[in-house]
């Protein structure tokens, strides 16, 4: 079947002539193509977009409100053929994308108290007769620029936030699983969203492109590899809008010689092979402090990784599906030769993983290096896949420095008993955020989500209340009335009377 594009409220074929398959990553079979959009179906979409504004910023808050309450219920209704709808085109298990959905559900939940969220400030009498308030109003029509890795999430990280503050909303999805937002399009129409003010139109560079060169967007948010986002931040900011742009990642675990092993080895499994370590915030680098501390945490993952059940996510007891595409196949695979090339020690080794009735699926088992140092490729690159490398600094001092040496800057975790140690390493790592004895530290949705260095280009965070910055604009009033009740001035005190 040939998926559509969603735009005013109605599921429409594209017409540039242009499409690409989409696969089932544990088969490599196709199934299904996406259209992909030309510069006019672009400005297409935001005309439509532009003729919804005015009546959706002008709606109370409370009623914007009550569509994301509408939104969450049919998602709870809905969560399990979204899951599996996420799945079939990721690959990533039923486990993975049911944790996924969570996520996404907690921010339309901050969405849905918004109008407390949009409170401005008042100040009485600043000089005779004035008063000063100020208003959150809603900065126009804007455009999210989404990965693979999270089609429904990440979505969800954006548009429920720009729609309750009142903006109109233009998706383009990744190309290689867009059947989740389209789904997630249908709810929104099913909760009372006007037609127009949320749209999705497919696509590739050129469709990326005229998101950035129309001048009728206003904002554009982006969850990506970080040599597209300086693409995105720049090319947008030339153009005069608002950009937030969510980058690449090189996530480091800092395991000290006083932590809890047991638990530091259970955190590694779910951070560095969950969902494939296709996430910006897996862990991809172990910094165990001191041979002893590396060599009692290798001992204890080795078997842990060997004993992955991995397989397509709708079989019994999976744990880890394949990457998304054979391109990051081969990819993540290069990677572990170019490691092993330089001396890095492979004690569990993925490569070459053939799988019984899915020879063509895209699947890389569960890889750990060992005795990797920072020149390696491995280390400095994000990789993507289900690949941990361990390091061995000798103290402490060594390990915090390599995390503030590293060009990424989006999440960080120490694991240790000393709360010297955490307290001087959050205070003191250039890292946006940061976990102790937690190994993925993804802030609730009422905080905010963003990395440092080149991890984020942009002012503003994503969700929570910086979300709600981005997606408006202030506006402060300075007023002054005259004062007393003037001779000869007739009120009407009741609503209907002639008086």
């Amino acid at each position: 079947m040939t998926l559509t594009h969603y735009i005013g409220g109605a599921e429409i074929e594209g017409t540039s002539g242009r499409a690409q398959d989409v696969f089932n990553p544990a088969t490599g079979a196709v199934i299904d193509q996406v259209p992909l959009a030309s510069t006019a179906e672009i400005d297409r979409v935001v005309a439509v977009a532009s003729a919804a504004l005015p009546g959706w910023a002008a709606t109370p808050a409370a009623k914007r409100a009550q569509v994301m309450f509408n939104f969450r219920q049919l998602i709870l209704d809905n969560v399990k053929d979204l899951a599996t709808l996420i799945s079939s085109q990721h690959g990533k298990t039923i486990d993975d994308a049911m944790g996924e959905v969570a996520r996404g559900v907690e921010v339309v939940e901050f969405a849905c108290g918004i109008p407390h969220a949009l409170k401005g400030e008042f100040s009485p009498q600043v000089a005779g007769g004035v008063d000063v308030f100020s208003m959150r109003q809603p900065v126009g029509v804007v455009a999210g620029i989404t990965p693979f890795n999270f089609p429904a999430m990440v979505p969800m990280w954006m548009f429920p936030m720009a729609l309750a503050t009142g903006n109109t909303f233009v998706l383009k999805p990744s190309e290689r699983d867009p059947g989740a937002p389209m789904m997630l399009a249908r709810l929104l129409k099913q909760a009372g969203l006007p037609d127009g003010c949320f749209n999705i139109v497919h696509g590739d560079k050129e469709a990326v492109d005229a998101l950035l060169d129309n001048p009728d967007i206003a904002a554009i948010s982006f969850v990506g590899s970080t040599a597209i986002g300086k693409y995105i931040y720049s090319r947008g900011c030339a153009n005069g809008k608002r950009v937030q742009a969510l980058c690449g990642a090189k996530n480091h675990m800092v395991i000290m010689p006083d932590a809890d092993m047991g638990q530091a080895v259970d955190a590694a499994m779910g951070a560095a092979y969950g969902s494939a370590g296709e996430r910006c915030m897996a862990i991809s680098a172990v910094l165990a402090v001191g041979d002893d501390t590396a060599d009692r945490f290798v001992e204890a993952l080795a078997p842990k990784v060997r004993a992955l059940k991995i397989g397509q996510y709708d079989e019994p007891g999976v744990e880890m599906g394949p990457v998304i595409t054979a391109e990051s196949k081969s990819r993540v695979e290069d990677y572990i030769n170019q490691g092993e090339a330089a001396g890095a020690h492979v004690v569990v080794d993925g490569r070459n993983l053939k799988l019984q009735g899915y020879e063509n699926g895209f699947f890389v088992g569960g890889t750990l290096l060992d005795h990797v140092t920072p020149d390696m490729s491995v280390y400095r690159d994000e990789i993507f896949g289900p690949v941990l490398s361990v390091l061995r600094p000798k103290s402490y001092e060594e390990a915090r420095q390599l995390v503030i040496d590293h060009e990424y800057g989006n999440g960080t975790a120490i694991f240790t008993r000393d709360g010297d140690a955490a307290r001087d390493f959050a205070s003191n790592v250039n890292i946006g955020m940061v976990g102790v004895n937690v190994p993925i530290p993804v802030p609730v949705a009422y905080h905010s989500f963003g990395g440092w260095k080149a991890s984020m280009f942009g002012d503003h965070s994503i969700h929570g209340m910086e979300g709600v910055r981005f997606y408006t604009k202030l506006k402060t009033v300075t007023s002054r009335w005259p004062s007393g009740i003037k001779e000869g001035a007739v009120f009407n005190f009741h609503a209907g009377s002639d008086s």
